[in-house]
């Protein structure tokens, strides 16, 4: 009696399906695919760069839902993914990876100049005729505060100005941001503990 081997997972087919390129197909079903067996991730993230637009932009919706809570055995696959992410937020053109980039990138463990990589892209993001892309956009630039708070003054003033002329999401989410970052900028900086000399005796 010969047992069968179970089939090999085909994520690309599973998030070709759908009615249009936004529809979320079955996007569900991969996100509880990726929870179960996280080595699937790195399949998923190479698909943000098929030639599918529909595949993408489901794969994008795909990593934005498990990258909120990623478990420990997916947190380090996707954070030794942020170089390509950050290369590709630089590059995307379609609608949904963009506004998925915006929301993902801040939950990864960025450094500094990986934050200054990412907010010169998402401030072009806020050129898109999206009001959604420029609505995570504005999210992603504040996530970013979180690993370089020496971005949060000015985060704040854009968060200001587009809390009164953006579009009516953007002015919604700029009044949240703003509630959650304005008593962040009011809290003393702790200063840097002097370095003991060591010539001293």
């Amino acid at each position: 009696m010969t047992h069968s081997t179970p089939a090999r997972i085909d994520l690309r087919a599973l998030l070709a399906q759908g009615k249009h390129v936004l529809s979320r197909g079955r996007v569900p079903e991969a996100v509880t695919l990726i929870e179960a067996q996280p080595r699937l991730a790195t399949h998923l993230i190479e698909l943000l760069w098929d030639n599918d637009p529909g595949a993408v932009q489901r794969a994008a919706d795909v990593l934005e839902r498990v990258s909120r809570k990623p478990a420990p055995a997916l947190a380090p696959i996707l954070a030794n993914s942020k170089d390509a992410l950050l290369g590709l937020l630089f590059e995307a053109h379609l609608k949904k990876l963009r506004w998925n980039l915006a929301l993902t990138l801040g939950r990864l463990p960025l450094t500094v100049p990986d934050c200054r990589r990412a907010a010169a892209a998402l401030h072009t993001y806020l050129d898109d005729p999206s009001s959604i892309v420029k609505t995570a956009a504005l999210q992603g630039l504040a996530d970013l505060t979180r690993h370089d708070p020496t971005q949060l003054p000015a985060v704040l003033d854009m968060l200001r100005i587009h809390g009164r002329s953006g579009t009516p999401a953007m002015r919604a989410r700029s009044r949240i941001l703003l509630k959650n970052l304005e008593p962040l900028s009011r809290q003393p900086t702790p200063r840097p503990t002097p370095k003991q000399n060591r010539n001293s005796r």
